[in-house]
């Protein structure tokens, strides 16, 4: 029986190309300073395709954390020092608008309703996870909410899904791990959960299915996966 389900924020919770796209056009032109070919330079080093407006599926802002994007950036950016560099990132990471991936509101009360515990397990920021729940009046539903600095590490170790199922008594067996990326769902199985993966990220399924119990197009049909007591159905549901 599932008594727990621990999300991913960016690419699960919040479709990853329509919101993290803006960011980036956003970000990279003012770290350019206006210059888009600057720009479109420094998106490549990011994975992040200028003209598409689109991420590829290698890029470090995908599942990496803040730290990651600093790395990458900090020797094109010899003008800035790293500590400054990360407030960038964080600042605007924080006020990026998001698209929900399903109307987030309704979908976590269904959850609820089943007495379900719900968390967050992110390699972005805890600030910015909350501001991102905030802005999508959610906050209030989530028991748990971890970033890649709340002290349990960031995935795809299995710290963050650890401490979820720590911080409510159970059991990693008794917790859903649902993520876009590898990161999430190896975070996932490391910590002896249960996963789903869902294509509301940058991976297809054909590079999720090895690694999850459940691919499915987005988080809307994670119902369709638990009977009337909380049981996983037979995995050849989802597909």
């Amino acid at each position: 029986m599932i008594s727990a389900i621990l999300f991913d924020k960016d690419g699960t919770l919040f479709d990853f190309q329509v919101s993290w796209s803006a960011w980036a056009m956003t970000f990279l032109r003012d770290a350019a300073s206006g210059d888009e070919t600057r720009a479109a330079h420094l998106g490549a080093v990011l994975g992040f395709d200028w003209h598409a407006g689109r991420f590829r599926e290698d890029s470090c802002v995908i599942a990496g954390t803040d730290e990651d994007i600093v790395s990458a950036l900090e020797p094109e950016l010899p003008g800035v020092s790293r500590a400054e560099l990360k407030m960038r990132i964080a600042l605007a990471a924080a006020e990026a608008p998001q698209s929900e991936a399903v109307p987030l509101a309704p979908f976590l009360d269904a959850l609820k309703a089943r007495g379900l515990k719900v968390g967050v397990a992110t390699n972005d920021t805890e600030a910015t996870a909350r501001a991102h729940l905030a802005a999508s009046d959610v906050l209030d539903r989530f028991d748990f909410i971890s970033g890649a600095d709340s002290g349990h590490g960031a995935k795809p170790g299995p710290g963050m899904c650890l401490a979820f199922a720590n911080a409510l008594g159970l059991s990693p067996a008794e917790v859903l791990m649902v993520g876009d990326s590898l990161h999430d769902l190896h975070a996932g199985r490391a910590a002896g959960m249960h996963t789903l993966g869902v294509l509301t990220g940058v991976a297809g399924a054909e590079v999720l299915a090895p690694h999850a119990d459940y691919v499915l197009p987005d988080i809307g049909g994670l119902e369709g996966l638990l009977d009337p007591d909380n049981r996983l159905r037979p995995t050849d549901l989802a597909s």
